[in-house]
């Protein structure tokens, strides 16, 4: 069971939490249920959370808007102490770890550019060798698993 969280102007319900982070108050349980964020209760069994994690909900959101998945924030604020905030220090730490992984995405989504321009200039999205709609010929190699939608996995 959480721990009790001190009564007062420093514990904020889910609503404050929600309202002051503009998301909704699924997402905050959302975030807790993660193990992003954490509550502790108060004498009437309340969630209340400690002012910290306004800015804890602050990196997460914008670490999502850059792109880096839910596992990789998880485990960026796992070694932080969680009865504070980040640190300008910690966050400088959290944003070159995500570095590496964000140049990817933008080196994929620029192979992805490329290739659909190609595919545009052609047209025939062919089922045979179409690096968009069947990437590497997975599909005639027998590569691809599952059925539906996981013949359009790589895109």
């Amino acid at each position: 069971m959480p721990a009790p969280v001190a009564a007062g102007k420093t514990a904020l319900s889910v609503g404050e939490v929600a309202r002051r982070c503009d998301i909704p108050v699924s997402t905050v349980h959302f975030y807790e249920a993660e193990g992003l964020i954490r509550s502790g209760r108060n004498k009437a069994n309340h969630r209340r959370y400690s002012r910290h994690v306004l800015r804890r909900i602050a990196v997460i959101k914008v670490a999502q808007r850059t792109g880096i998945p839910l596992r990789e924030i998880r485990q960026a604020l796992a070694v932080l102490p969680e009865d504070c905030a980040p640190t300008a220090v910690q966050w400088r730490a959290m944003s070159r770890q995500w570095q590496a992984l964000l140049q990817q995405k933008i080196a994929d989504l620029h192979l992805l550019q490329q290739q659909l321009d190609s595919c545009i200039g052609c047209g025939c999205l062919s089922l045979s060798d179409c690096p968009l709609r069947n990437p590497g010929d997975c599909l005639a190699d027998g590569k691809a698993t599952g059925h539906g939608g996981t013949s359009m996995a790589g895109i």
